[in-house]
């Protein structure tokens, strides 16, 4: 299969913008972030600057911006959708994270090899369900994906389910930086109805890319309330990787499926939700509770409260560190669950490896397999994909 058959060319997403950490996504929660915020932290990705606003140097070592304010977003979603950056240079308040954001290489975390599954048997009827499977963000790598599925046995050559009653939980982050993402939401929405009728099930979480995406086509330059001045979801949308082929093919059907999605799950011990963070507790006190909310929120079509949404499901890295194992511990006495599976945080940076974009010089991050760390609680599956790691497709449980 060809990604992005038969549309215009597609620029690879560089890795400068693959992943950062946004201002707004550092703010504390819960009590497990480190460091509150400050003027200099600036405001969201995609945020305006307020009339007048002067603007700040960039900080050589975070690449946020001073104090000072934001340029202007208006220039930078016209003139690359989708690219990198734009001819001239970064924009301001633009935020990437080359190698500049902060990660550790702890002694009591573990780097998985898993290696490939065969192909799982089919569980006669009354036996109980199938082997459970995760997969890791795809961030629209069509061929990657139809590749590690089918290496793990969930799919055939002709790209159908072959896994019999097997479950497939996809943990979010579809679209964006890659080539076809909507071809990635149709390949998922199929496989939903093919496991079904194979005694399985293939089933999917919201990712804040879901809801970036959604926000977009909503809500286009409708200005927002970031906290940090005004921003919009489209301004964000392309900061943030959005392709606009992915926008040209976006039907009412793929956004009535991605605002149905719940938001976190538990299975046999498993809690799944796609962001590493505890801004979960925020939306209720049970994993009902959450996915209710979430639903109401989308429904309600308030660009302001899809926003507020959208930025704390931004937010990371809540499990490392010292205080990570509490957090984790918070999170699975309120919601059930002897582990959490996450995407969202890559795990070259989780690791301290970040190599260069599409490892071009050899030295590249090098990803096996899923990330267990915060005493054995946390399982990241986010293997980076878009900056040359790998799109994780493994069966659970893991050891380690």
């Amino acid at each position: 299969m060809t990604q992005g058959a038969g549309q215009e060319p597609v620029v690879r997403t560089a890795t400068l913008r693959d992943f950062r950490v946004p201002p707004y996504a550092r703010v504390p929660v819960q009590g497990h972030a480190t460091e509150p915020p400050s003027e200099a932290s600036g405001g969201p990705v995609g945020a305006l600057p307020e009339p007048g606003a002067p603007v700040g140097p960039l900080d050589p070592t975070l690449h946020l911006p001073l104090a000072g304010g934001m340029s202007s977003i208006v220039a930078v979603a016209t003139g690359h959708p989708g690219n990198a950056f734009p001819d001239e240079g970064l924009p301001e308040g633009y935020t990437p994270t080359e190698r500049d954001l902060p990660v550790i290489n702890r002694g009591d975390t573990v780097q998985v090899q898993v290696d490939p599954v065969p192909a799982p048997a089919p569980v006669p009827a009354g036996e109980g369900p199938g082997p459970l499977y995760v997969v890791g963000d795809v961030h629209g790598y069509l061929d990657e994906l139809l590749a590690a599925l089918r290496e793990q046995g969930l799919i055939d050559e002709n790209g159908s389910w072959s896994a019999g009653n097997a479950r497939l939980w996809f943990l979010g982050d579809f679209t964006d930086r890659g080539p076809d993402g909507i071809g990635v939401i149709d390949l998922v929405m199929r496989l939903s109805a093919e496991a079904a009728a194979a005694g399985g099930y293939c089933k999917a979480l919201m990712g804040n890319h879901e809801l970036l995406l959604i926000g977009a086509k909503r809500f286009a330059d409708t200005p927002v309330n970031s906290g940090a001045g005004t921003a919009t979801f489209q301004a964000a949308w392309l900061l943030n990787g959005g392709q606009k082929h992915d926008m040209d093919r976006l039907q009412d059907v793929h956004l009535q499926w991605m605002s149905r999605l719940d938001a976190v799950v538990e299975e046999d011990g498993h809690l799944l939700m796609h962001s590493d963070t505890t801004a979960y507790l925020e939306y209720g006190g049970t994993i009902e509770d959450v996915n209710e909310t979430v639903h109401e929120i989308i429904n309600r079509n308030d660009a302001d409260e899809v926003w507020d949404l959208f930025r704390k499901f931004t937010k990371r890295f809540a499990f490392r560190d010292d205080a990570g194992p509490q957090a984790v511990q918070e999170l699975l006495a309120t919601y059930g669950g002897r582990r959490v599976v996450h995407g969202h945080s890559p795990i070259p940076y989780l690791l301290g490896q970040v190599g260069t974009e599409d490892g071009e010089d050899g030295s590249g991050p090098v990803v096996d397999g899923p990330h267990v760390y915060a005493d054995g609680l946390a399982i990241a599956m986010d293997g980076g994909v878009t900056m040359a790691g790998k799109l994780l497709v493994v069966q659970l449980p893991l050891d380690g």
